[in-house]
């Protein structure tokens, strides 16, 4: 299980927010953490510790009046880790090549693939060939339906899809991407414990590389995350580590995954 950290940009600033509370009408968001470094100071502590696979996710869409700003915080953070990052928010076949070429080492992407509550794979597909399967990040990140099921959720986790997490979607998606990023957005960022039932589904799969964010609150969550997710999982910690205003220890947190990678 490798730490996978995170760069979250909102309106213009390196932020931990409520994943749930995300809203484009006003730019708002209850934000846990607003940190007074930039996007460069986090890339160049996490490549010093020599992390790789993190990803920077742009909470303002195309268009808000903070875009261009959040865009600016994650080219400094591209600019100061180059190749040690992936990007997602509003990814496109527009864009994509340029956020490889400042420095992404892949694309993550959400709603230009799911929208409308379905897939899109003409779109899934035109990526697919500019960018190349191996550069392509797949975000399933979900909110729990009224079945009990995990649905994928798109425009800064606001709009549910029909597309519900499962075994086949998984076999289905991986043959368009390289990897994939999911956060559990009902407890993204309330530091109240993981979503267990969707570790145990994303561990039964374990045929590309997968990060879970979401909840971690305790040391114990990791343990869980490892267990539950059989050691095929990588993990991300936002608002509950010590770098962001929260009690988890970025070190104790690097050992404890680097201890799990020795078992294995």
């Amino acid at each position: 299980m490798e730490f996978r950290p995170c760069i979250d940009i909102h309106n213009g600033k390196v932020k931990q927010i409520v994943g749930s509370s995300l809203n484009d009408q006003g730019n708002r968001a209850e934000e846990n953490f607003v940190s007074g470094q930039d996007g460069a100071y986090f890339a160049r502590m996490y490549r010093d510790a020599g992390l790789r696979g993190g990803h920077i996710i742009l909470l303002n869409k195309e268009g808000s009046e903070f875009y261009e700003a959040t865009k600016a915080q994650a080219l400094l953070a591209l600019g100061a880790y180059p190749q040690g990052f992936q990007i997602g928010g509003g990814i496109t076949d527009q864009n994509a090549e340029e956020f490889l070429q400042k420095g992404a080492d892949k694309v993550i992407v959400t709603s230009y693939v799911f929208s409308d509550g379905r897939i899109h794979y003409g779109n899934l597909k035109r990526l697919c060939s500019i960018v190349g399967k191996e550069r392509l990040v797949l975000d399933l990140s979900c909110r729990s339906g009224s079945d009990g099921g995990y649905y994928i959720v798109t425009d800064r986790w606001q709009k549910f899809t029909d597309e519900k997490i499962s075994v086949e979607l998984l076999d289905e998606l991986s043959g368009f991407c390289s990897e994939f990023l999911i956060h559990a957005v009902d407890v993204e960022g309330r530091n109240g414990g993981i979503e267990e039932p969707l570790v145990g589904l994303l561990g039964e799969w374990g045929k590309l590389p997968v990060t879970y964010a979401g909840g971690v609150h305790a040391y114990e969550d990791l343990h869980k995350i490892y267990t539950l997710g059989q050691n095929r999982l990588h993990v991300t910690v936002g608002s509950a580590l010590d770098l962001f205003g929260g009690s988890l220890s970025f070190s104790r947190i690097l050992e404890i995954c680097r201890e799990t990678q020795d078992a294995s």
